[in-house]
């Protein structure tokens, strides 16, 4: 069994938050506004028909996976978009796209393979 290192650990623990986070339809609608510009709570909470403690719960998620900051603009608090767990998020993602083609792609060639095989040997039953 590979060992892994604490670094890793702590790796694979911020990218399993990240995809966590993601999962759920309220927080990518939240990124995607953060993305546009810094907001408040009360900015973000705008849109939805959301309690100041469920705004708050799901910026706590987000913020656990490091996909937003909290930063300090004169008494306001606002949050801010961190893409570099996006960025690891998508690496994994690609690799498992890049994967599944391969994968996929072996899969049509044994198919197209086999099929010629039934239809040669269909063709060689046929003949009298």
């Amino acid at each position: 069994m590979p060992r892994t290192t604490k670094e890793e650990n702590r790796s694979e623990t911020l990218r399993d938050k990240v995809f966590q986070a993601l999962s759920d339809p309220t927080r990518r609608s939240i990124l995607s506004q953060i993305a546009r510009c810094d907001l408040t709570v009360a900015e973000l909470r705008e849109p939805y028909s959301l309690s100041a403690p469920a705004i708050s719960k799901h910026l706590k998620v987000l913020e656990s996976a490091s996909l937003i900051e909290r930063v300090k603009d004169g008494k306001q608090r606002r949050f801010k978009l961190n893409t570099e767990p996006l960025r690891d998020a998508k690496t994994v993602i690609d690799q498992l796209a890049s994967f599944w083609s391969e994968r996929l792609s072996h899969l049509q060639s044994f198919l197209d393979t086999e099929a010629k095989r039934q239809t040669k040997k269909n063709n060689q039953t046929k003949r009298p």
